[in-house]
């Protein structure tokens, strides 16, 4: 033990840190919420999977499961070596169109279930946003504390994914009245748009003026 106090110690004066040690507390920590949410959102999608009823949406969590299950091996693998994973991080492609629908329809207000048996597409399609959301906010915690670069870098990687798959569920949504969007009245969005000019780009920063 004494040892190993001191052979820290000494990595820490001559900056040799073991690969699998470069990590720092805070790093560690935010890490190991972003690994148990992962599991915990895996999780979710399982127990999700039996009420689900739409083959698309099915197809959309049986996707995306398998993805955050290799994600999550590559974020493990560099988190305990500290070093590149074997495999890089993939991009997460969805099969969804980009075509929101907007505006509002009146519908019945929304109010918690009781029971199981009032699950149905729509709770399932919220559940796997809601925890998709949560993972991105994890892993961008993690990422600003990070001070492995591999594990800040595949942290970074990742969260590209979080909010494709966040995009595909909200497009499954709206595309089924789950989701409506509400949107601003033409004139309000140009004016909007309109309160920002471009900013001025100088080529080169203004420098110390030369003593005479």
């Amino acid at each position: 033990m004494q040892f190993e106090q001191q052979q820290n110690h000494q990595n820490m004066e001559t900056g040799m840190i073991p690969p699998q040690l470069n990590h720092g507390g805070h790093e560690m920590f935010d890490v190991h919420e972003v690994l148990a949410g992962a599991i915990n959102t895996m999780n979710t999608y399982t127990m999700l999977s039996g009420h689900v009823q739409d083959p698309e949406l099915r197809d959309i969590l049986q996707r995306q499961k398998q993805f955050m299950a290799d994600e999550y091996n590559i974020t493990l693998e560099c988190f305990k070596t500290g070093q590149d994973p074997s495999k890089p991080t993939q991009s997460y492609k969805m099969k969804q169109g980009n075509d929101f629908i907007y505006g509002m329809k009146p519908g019945q207000p929304k109010k918690p279930m009781q029971s199981t048996a009032e699950i149905n597409d729509e709770t399932v399609a919220l559940s796997m946003l809601n925890a998709v959301k949560s993972g991105a906010t994890m892993k961008t915690n993690a990422a600003m504390e990070s001070t492995n670069p591999v594990v800040r870098r595949v942290l970074a990687d990742s969260l590209p994914n979080c909010i494709e798959m966040a995009y595909e569920i909200s497009l499954y949504q709206n595309k089924h009245g789950y989701y409506q969007v509400p949107q601003l009245p033409q004139q309000d969005m140009q004016y909007m748009q309109n309160s920002y000019a471009t900013a001025p780009i100088q080529s080169q920063m203004p420098g110390k003026m030369a003593p005479h």
